[in-house]
Parts: C-alpha cells; structure tokens; sequence
C-alpha cells in the first residue's frame, strides 16, 4: 500500500456511502478493451511535440482535452483559490491522492474515512463525448469502459460500486449494454447531460432504454461533462464565454435541469413508472424552485397537453433522485421541503472544481439533521435506489 502524507478526516457518523466518487481510468483502458476493429483509434493518450499530454478520439488530436489540461484532474485540495496552480507537464495519474487510480487504495481510504462505500464514475470518460458523432464508435468505447470499471471494482466485497457509461447515440445499443453490463456486475447506468443527436434524454426515441432500466431496476443518472461548444449558452456570442470558466462551470448545471424536465415534458414516468432517474453532480438547493415552477406551470392553460396524470412534484416522490454537495447549507431544507428520501451527498473525489474538505462539510449538515434523515442521507437513499447490500 502506497504510503500518502494527505491528511484524512474520518466521519463521525456511521453507514454513509459516497453517491458519486470517482477515479483515473487506466490510460490504456480504451485500446485494451474495445473491440478489435476498434483498436486502432481507442480512445488514448499521447503526447505532443512539447511534451504535454493530450486526449486522442477517433484517432483524432482533442481540441479540448489537450496540452496538458486533464493533468492535474486529480488535484482536489491541492489546487484551490489560495494555494497551488495547474502543472501541464505533470502526467496522468502520477503524484495523485490516495485512492484515484488504484483500487485496493481506495478501499484504504474509505476506511480512513469511515465510509460504506462509494458509486465510482469516471474521469477520462465525462470529456470525449463532447468530440464524438459516431454513435458506433461512441458504444464501442462505452462497452470498453464498462468492462474495465467492472474489473477495477470486482474485489472490493461489493464496497466500490460499478455503474455503466452509456451514450444515447444509438439507444437500442445503450438499452444492449445497460443489460449487459448489469449482467455483468453494474449496479445501474449513466449519461452525460446533452445528446449527440440533440434530442431531449427523454425524447421517445429513447424509450427503449427506460424500458431495460425499468426491467433491470437500476436507476439511470445524469451526470455532467465537459459539453461540447454547441451546448453552450447561446444568448451569448462564444468568443466571450470560451474561456469564461468560472461562468462556464456555474451554468453547466443548468444542462442537467433541462434533460430532468424533459422526462416530464414527454411524460415518461407515466410510461415507466417504476424508473428511476439519478441527477448528479448539480447540487439539490434547486429542487424546491425547480418543482415548484413546474407544478405551477403544470397548473396553468400551458400544462393543458402536458401528457401528465399528475402534477410533476408528485413522480419526484418515486422516480427521481439528487445528489447533493456537502457544503450545502440549504439540503437540510430542501429535504423537508421535498422529501428526506429524495437525497444523496457525493465527494466528486479527486476532481479539483471541489474542495477537498468534503467529511468536515458533510458533518456539519448532518449534524442540523434528525437522526433518520440524516441516517437516510449519509447511505440509506442511495442504497435503496441502488439496491445495494453493504
């Protein structure tokens, strides 16, 4: 076991399990694991003639993964507004905290930590989407992914938990894997939050993987990447928001809402009423606003052909879930507000947009909650949702 100087505070609270925890993939990953034909142009890194690392996507440069930007993805803590900066030349996965790239390291850290367990997703894989439009491709280096990550967590006793990279490119493929991969030991599936056919995530053409979901109940999450530059906001002209990473990074969120109202709007719950849909990584001080707007909308002459049984704050109740950040000070309203089975907490470990003091902000929310909300946040919700045995 890797020695590590990284000082890590331990819960005081039992049972918690991290909602939404990830690692660095193997730089090999994608060409050790896809499909032969695939081979040639997986996913990898390389470097370029200064020495600085780039993403390469169907054997093509990135233009935005490049001269060394994902270097220091794993810098949580280390980089923040007052101390540190980002090191191009610093490689993938080296000098990096314990737990992001080896897998008996994490369980040693969550130990250290005190936690249950920990939903792993990616780091590598929430940035190519953003260059592809080869629904084919697009498949062959989410199956690529969902083998490895499978592997990487299978002798963990069930502690580090699997869930599958799925594109709705081709969703007949994404439905394929989905089961596929359950079959083979995830405990559910993932999407990014835009679509390369720019259909909306619940449009009918993807019905056919809500409808594998539904039969494997596992639940599908949203999770955010990096978006590709027709996604960004519009009402501004790019060459002012380009490099506006601070507004970028704020607004990005707004992605996800999008594709949640999407399920309502094509009235999927009512066509799955057992799906369950996980949005992750936006925070959940929204919820309550977010609900709300809809319900009024919902009760006004615009929500006359909504194809809606009921009002939407209702299917929120059974079919939707969010994972909060820990420095949260609204989440303990909003699960009053919405409901205190509705909730997750996640670290994002080791990802920099974060601070790495994430235990010591999860306290002090717990510690405003009553003792079975609080029990339901720090591991409960997502054990349920998940269907988990820990």
């Amino acid at each position: 076991m890797r020695e590590t100087n990284e000082r890590i505070h331990r819960l005081k609270y039992p049972g918690a399990v991290d909602a939404d925890g990830h690692i660095l993939e193997d730089r090999h990953l994608w060409e050790q694991n896809c499909e032969a034909r695939y081979q040639p142009t997986a996913l990898r890194i390389k470097e370029d003639e200064d020495g600085l690392e780039y993403l390469e996507i169907a054997g093509q440069p990135s233009r935005v993964s490049r001269k060394g930007t994902f270097s220091n993805i794993a810098a949580m803590g280390e980089v923040t507004r007052e101390k540190g900066s980002f090191n191009p030349r610093r490689k993938y996965g080296q000098d990096v905290p314990l737990g992001a790239v080896d897998a008996r390291e994490r369980i040693e850290r969550l130990n250290r930590e005190g936690l249950d367990a920990a939903i792993i997703y990616p780091s590598l894989a929430l940035t190519w989407e953003t260059e592809c439009e080869d629904a084919d491709y697009a498949q062959a280096m989410t199956r690529a992914y969902n083998r490895w990550i499978v592997d990487w967590c299978s002798d963990s006793g069930g502690r580090l938990i699997p869930v599958a990279h799925l594109s709705l490119g081709d969703p007949a493929a994404a439905a394929a894997e989905l089961e596929r991969s359950v079959k083979a030991g995830c405990k559910g599936g993932w999407m990014v939050q835009f679509t390369m056919t720019r259909k909306p995530h619940a449009h009918p053409d993807h019905d056919v993987l809500f409808a594998k979901a539904q039969e494997l109940d596992v639940p599908i999450g949203i999770h955010v990447s990096l978006e590709p530059q027709w996604a960004l906001p519009g009402r501004y002209a790019l060459e002012y928001v380009r490099k506006q990473h601070f507004f970028l990074n704020v607004t990005a969120s707004d992605a996800s809402r999008h594709a949640l109202a999407s399920f309502f709007q094509y009235g999927t719950f009512d066509k799955f009423p057992r799906l369950k849909l996980v949005i992750l990584e936006v925070g959940a001080g929204w919820t309550s606003y977010w609900f709300d707007r809809m319900d009024a909308v919902y009760d006004s002459i615009i929500g006359r052909g909504l194809p809606l049984k009921e009002r939407p704050s209702s299917y929120f109740g059974r079919n939707v879930w969010v994972s909060a950040d820990p420095d949260e000070h609204a989440l303990p309203a909003m699960m009053r507000l919405c409901g205190e089975d509705r909730f997750f907490w996640a670290s994002d470990f080791p990802h920099p947009d974060h601070t790495g003091d994430y235990l010591e902000e999860l306290e002090e929310i717990a510690e405003k909650l009553p003792e079975a909300p609080r029990a339901k946040l720090l591991g409960g919700n997502v054990i349920s949702a998940y269907n988990l045995k820990l």
